[in-house]
């Protein structure tokens, strides 16, 4: 994989301006030239081709870490997360999924930069559950679309709105309101111009405008319920099934036909009919599964 070395760096010394300027040098690329690039690092872990992924994203990295300017941490260290975010992206990426590697970027990023601020903030080291991260980073805006304004503390009934909208405790929402508007750090002081013209206060900067943390943090739940789904699904399969599905789909190095194969002495056809049949046997289980826990609506 490429060396975040081998990147250009934001730094206090270098100036943020001087690092934009450097990375919108590097050209953006069309969808085949991505896909072959992304087939070499799969397929032959060049790492030239990898440099050339990440670098062509670098502008789509900063621009998210702008949205998170907010939480008084050094705009080149909160860059520099996003830049490790999208080389797990890069790292990771299959381009035979049929969606550009800017889409799956995007969640890989956002949430590297996530992650610093929750290690970084002694605001929320008591609070690490999926929802007090969500509460965190949403509150703010759960505060406006209910009109709930008010300086100090939130009349019960907004309390209540918000603790039930966010899935946390009451007593979660208050501790949290009292910490955002002024206890643990300085969110109300004013940035702009010196002579007050544009200015505006850090807390207006927290929300990334372009990112909806709260879709974030769901989809991270989605994907642990659809996981155990899965683990539960497993036992409709016949050992050789379960073998087979979990070597050609269920692991980040798939086995080849022809390796299968060799290993139950059946022709790779047959092989590929017991993939799908399986395939479509765990599909049918975790459908049924999910409409008997409540997942999905019945129908």
């Amino acid at each position: 994989m490429t060396s975040y070395a081998n990147l250009p760096a934001p730094s206090p010394e270098q100036g943020l301006n001087r690092y934009m300027q450097e990375i919108r040098k590097f050209p953006m690329l069309e969808p085949e030239e991505e896909y072959m690039l992304a087939k070499s690092w799969v397929d032959h872990h060049d790492t030239e081709a990898a440099h050339k992924l990440v670098t062509s994203h670098l502008r789509l990295a900063a621009k998210i870490a702008m949205g998170y300017r907010g939480y008084g941490l050094p705009t080149a260290e909160v860059i520099s997360e996003a830049n490790v975010g999208l080389m797990q992206a890069v790292k990771r990426f299959d381009p035979e999924k049929g969606f550009r590697l800017a889409t799956y970027a995007m969640w890989w990023i956002r949430a590297a930069i996530q992650e610093y601020i929750l290690r970084s903030w002694s605001l929320v080291k008591l609070g690490t559950t999926s929802a007090q991260k969500k509460l965190f980073f949403n509150l703010r805006k759960a505060k406006a679309r209910i009109g709930a304004l008010e300086d100090g503390d939130m009349r019960p009934e907004n309390v209540k709105r918000i603790a039930h909208d966010l899935n946390v405790s009451e007593d979660e929402v208050v501790a949290m309101n009292r910490r955002l508007s002024g206890g643990d750090a300085s969110l109300n002081a004013q940035i702009g111009g010196a002579d007050g013209e544009g200015s505006t206060e850090w807390v207006d900067w927290i929300e990334d405008e372009a990112a909806d943390q709260a879709t974030d943090y769901a989809e991270r739940d989605e994907l642990d319920a659809r996981r155990a789904l899965l683990e539960q699904a497993m036992d409709t399969l016949n050992e050789r099934e379960r073998d087979i599905l979990t070597r050609r789909r269920l692991v980040e190095d798939p086995v080849t036909l022809e390796a299968l194969s060799g290993d139950y002495d059946v022709s790779r056809e047959r092989i590929r009919q017991i993939e799908v049949r399986a395939f479509e046997k765990l599909q049918k289980r975790m459908r049924e599964l999910a409409r008997d826990q409540g997942l999905v609506a019945a129908g």
